[in-house]
């Protein structure tokens, strides 16, 4: 872990926090705490629904909400309406904690607009760059596809991928502003990560809520060693 002691939690909506949203158990996302035991600082990767309840998770662990990372911006993972249901996310949030919110610079008028708040108290970035939260390094990987600004997170060997990766398939691509080649070329990156990355995506639809990356290589048909064309032919509509 180098010079630093990683907090990292998955913690699983309608099971581990907003237990009595219904479509919190309907859509089974994962949200993420990760930061720095050292220093008490930590990250939330895409909070939504009983935000305040995250929180409290978080300081419970002796931590405390340093900044959010945002993979993409629809209403699941950063609050806003979703098929007449109003999701609470980030605006809840930041009432409660003042900190920066991170997301690729494609997403940023896309999270403004779906949540409400002003793209100026969002952090604009690029893929390649990297989030600090105390003396934990988290790399931004830019990978498009599901949303033209999704992006990922590597940190000490982990990934949390979004809804860009799932341990069986991937996200949809036939949402607005989806694209299948993007997402054939982002997940072409992805699996060449080295093989004992572990991957943490953003919902539970698998069993296992994690895996290795050389276990999801091997079993995720998404991840078959086709041609791009090929590939499109299998999942453009997916």
């Amino acid at each position: 872990m180098g010079d630093h002691e990683l907090y990292f939690r998955q913690v699983l909506s309608g099971r581990d926090f907003a237990t009595g949203d219904p479509v919190a158990r309907q859509m089974v996302n994962f949200s993420y705490a990760l930061g720095d035991r050292a220093t008490g600082q930590a990250l939330l990767v895409d909070p939504a629904y009983a935000v305040g309840e995250l929180v409290d998770l978080v300081e419970a662990d002796g931590m405390r909400v340093a900044g959010v990372l945002v993979t993409h911006h629809h209403p699941d993972h950063v609050g806003g309406s979703l098929g007449g249901w109003n999701i609470e996310g980030l605006p809840a949030l930041l009432e409660r904690v003042s900190v920066p919110v991170h997301a690729n610079r494609l997403e940023v008028p896309l999270v403004s607009a779906w949540t409400g708040v002003p793209e100026t108290d969002l952090v604009a970035h690029d893929g390649g760059d990297h989030v600090q939260v105390g003396a934990v390094d988290v790399e931004l990987l830019h990978t498009p596809g599901h949303t033209p600004g999704s992006q990922c997170f590597l940190v000490d060997g982990m990934l949390v991928s979004g809804d860009t990766l799932f341990l069986e398939g991937c996200g949809r691509t036939d949402l607005p502003g989806s694209d299948p080649g993007d997402m054939y070329d982002s997940l072409h990156r992805l699996a060449g990560l080295p093989d004992a990355t572990t991957v943490y995506p953003g919902h539970q639809y698998s069993v296992p809520p994690s895996a290795s990356l050389e276990k999801v290589r091997a079993t995720n048909h998404a991840l078959r060693p086709l041609r791009k064309d090929q590939w499109l032919q299998m999942f453009a509509g997916a």
